[in-house]
């Protein structure tokens, strides 16, 4: 696997591959990986000839500096990891690189970013969708790859490249769970032992709303109350929204009818953890 820190080098790799008729599919991440992003790099090796998977901390993404200053990466285990899936290239640029001095422009996806991870982090998904406008320029991929598990990002992501007619297949990554059901995520490692014990319960509650669906339940409210009680039985349980949704537009909906999803934040030790599921 090769590495590249400037646009640049990049493009400069990238070029005599896609003369030689290559396709390019594209991994974006925030270092710190997991199976679940690994599965991203597994799933597009049937779709391209060449992967590229890039290594950034987006700063303009966290509306907390804090966080910001917390997201801790290790490179060199990340590129083991990424060596081992067999990926092609990294692109792994500076934030200097990425915003140099005078950078002013920015991207907005209005309606979808507006509800859930939008209103409860101002800013944020402006500096997702700046970022990866910029990766999408910087690597100029055929298809691109985003997990189901931030499933808000993905459908802003998906009505972006819709909207500005660019010419990028998305593909859905499946949403991966560790054997206990907690869906994977660089944020479980912040929790106690007792604190993932207390996290399951979120899953334990997508799937009895799924069940309970499968079994001829439509209402949104009650789907959305087998949730919530499971997340109740934690102690002092912390909900920031439990709610059914139309999955292209993420507005609410009161009867499950068409490709709707379950959506939901918890706060575990002060950890927020996002997890969904598909009721179909």
């Amino acid at each position: 696997m090769k590495t590249y820190e400037t646009v640049k080098d990049l493009q400069s790799a990238l070029q005599p591959l896609r003369t030689n008729g290559m396709s390019v599919g594209f991994v974006p991440t925030m270092g710190a990986l997991h199976d679940g992003h690994l599965s991203l790099a597994r799933t597009l090796k049937d779709h391209c000839h060449v992967r590229v998977c890039s290594i950034f901390v987006n700063p303009t993404q966290f509306n907390d500096p804090k966080d910001y200053q917390a997201y801790k990466i290790n490179l060199e285990q990340d590129k083991k990891l990424l060596g081992q899936e067999g990926v092609d290239i990294l692109f792994a640029p500076s934030a200097e690189e990425m915003y140099p001095t005078g950078f002013q422009s920015k991207v907005m996806v209005s309606e979808v970013s507006k509800p859930f991870e939008g209103a409860l982090r101002p800013g944020h998904f402006e500096g997702v969708a700046t970022v990866v406008m910029m990766l999408f320029n910087a690597v100029r991929p055929d298809l691109a790859i985003f997990g189901e598990k931030d499933f808000q990002q993905l459908a802003l992501l998906e009505r972006m490249v819709l909207d500005l007619k660019m010419n990028i297949q998305i593909i859905r990554g499946a949403l991966v769970r560790d054997s206990d059901g907690l869906a994977l995520s660089s944020r479980n490692a912040r929790l106690s032992r007792d604190g993932r014990q207390h996290a399951l319960l979120i899953s334990q509650g997508l799937f009895a709303a799924r069940e309970a669906f499968r079994k001829g339940e439509r209402r949104s409210e009650a789907l959305e109350n087998l949730v919530r009680a499971s997340i109740s039985e934690m102690p002092a349980p912390i909900i920031d929204y439990a709610t059914v949704v139309d999955e292209a537009t993420l507005v609410p909906v009161e009867e499950v009818s068409g490709a709707c999803r379950m959506l939901v934040v918890a706060r575990v030790e002060g950890v927020r953890l996002l997890d969904n599921i598909a009721l179909d």
